[in-house]
């Protein structure tokens, strides 16, 4: 690992970021191309196939991954690395590109790629979060080979995605919705033994009812989100009656974790066009994650602010993210809940980004804690 240093910040670099002129990869793409047998056996291929040189720039690409890429012509692909043509958010944030950045060392693909070059053959699984707010889960595969006397990696990727939705919606189904329906069918046995506790028992009823209700609909939404099927519904809406109705609803879970949550006294009204139900959503999905990542006696405050054109939404609780969650926070399939679990956050962006048409972001350390912040326009275009 190589770092580089100015002035005022220290930079990580993860993987070399040197990369060879793109007409001496244009060079090594004829040639692979010119071979009759390895051209034929990787476009044959279903699964997407890409040679690399010892920089990772990719120097051919079968058929596969230019359907994957939407890449008419595989030549626009020589010189990019996989996060660069996958449309990865990571890998412009940096002049040096995919591979370089602090959220690239928890990434499988690039760790695959370089224990290839160490000359092992190496399997690993990645979230590719994307610039349109969507994501591609990738059973990625690389491995050591020599064409002509020149070293490469041939660097696989299988779209795992649909595996990965089933099983998240799996734990879902067989955790939280059937620990809700546990409770639910608890609750109900109540019923036939008159009390005096009896409205309260009523309340948890209609709670736990309510929640049920609302997680199955969450799912239902994601998948349509996912799909490009989910119809947005705008009107206007309160921005304070709003985090008010979310709290209020949060705040009537029966088993929810008991730390104090807190309206921002500071905060201001604006009345804006947005979908109040995927709103609502986005905001119970980080309110709900705040509140699972603090100890009882935290304060979680949320509150909202209007600004130049803009209504912005902020959610704190005390505690740090560590670092592996800092730098996964937005991908699907990662959660500190557990393997499948990650779609609260990942569910945010998507709704804000691709529908609401906000940006949605986050600072996290031990002195400031965690603090998220969805910034939507007041009059979306």
């Amino acid at each position: 690992m190589s770092r580089s240093t100015d002035d005022t910040t220290e930079t990580t670099l993860f993987a070399p970021p040197g990369r060879r002129p793109r007409e001496d990869v244009v060079t090594h793409f004829n040639s692979i191309a010119s071979n009759p047998l390895i051209h034929g056996l990787l476009d044959a291929a279903l699964e997407a196939l890409v040679v690399l040189n010892r920089e990772r720039q990719v120097v051919f690409a079968n058929k596969a991954l230019t359907l994957l890429t939407g890449a008419e012509d595989p030549r626009v692909l020589c010189g990019l690395r996989a996060g660069e043509e996958l449309d990865c958010v990571h890998a412009f944030e940096r002049e040096e590109g995919c591979g370089t950045t602090e959220f690239c060392r928890t990434c499988g693909a690039v760790r695959a790629i370089l224990n290839s070059q160490k000359g092992k053959a190496d399997i690993q699984e990645c979230t590719i979060s994307r610039g349109d707010g969507s994501a591609l889960d990738l059973r990625v595969k690389a491995t050591p080979i020599s064409i002509d006397g020149e070293d490469y990696t041939l660097f696989s990727a299988i779209d795992i995605s649909d595996e990965k939705r089933r099983k998240a919606l799996e734990r879902i189904f067989f955790h939280d919705l059937l620990n809700t329906a546990g409770a639910l069918k608890g609750f109900s046995e109540l019923l036939e033994t008159p009390s005096e506790h009896m409205e309260s028992v009523v309340k948890n009823i209609r709670a736990l009812s309510k929640r049920l209700l609302e997680e199955i609909a969450a799912q239902r939404e994601l998948l349509a989100a996912e799909g490009n099927e989910l119809v947005v519904e705008p009107g206007f809406v309160n921005s304070l009656e709003c985090i008010e109705a979310v709290v209020s609803q949060y705040d009537a879970e029966p088993y929810r974790k008991k730390c104090v949550i807190r309206i921002d006294p500071s905060s201001s009204r604006a009345v804006f066009k947005t979908d109040h139900v995927l709103l609502r959503r986005v905001i119970g999905n980080l309110l709900k994650n705040a509140v699972e990542a603090s100890r009882e006696a935290d304060v979680v405050t949320i509150g909202c602010f209007s600004g130049s054109g803009t209504v912005e939404f902020r959610i704190h609780n005390p505690a740090a993210m560590p670092e592996e969650v800092r730098l996964q926070v937005f991908q699907r399939s990662f959660s500190t809940k557990g393997s499948g679990r990650g779609l609260g956050t990942y569910s945010a962006r998507l709704l804000t980004e691709r529908y609401l048409k906000g940006q949605i972001s986050f600072t996290s350390s031990p002195d400031g804690g965690t603090l998220f912040r969805i910034v939507y326009p007041v009059d979306p275009a």
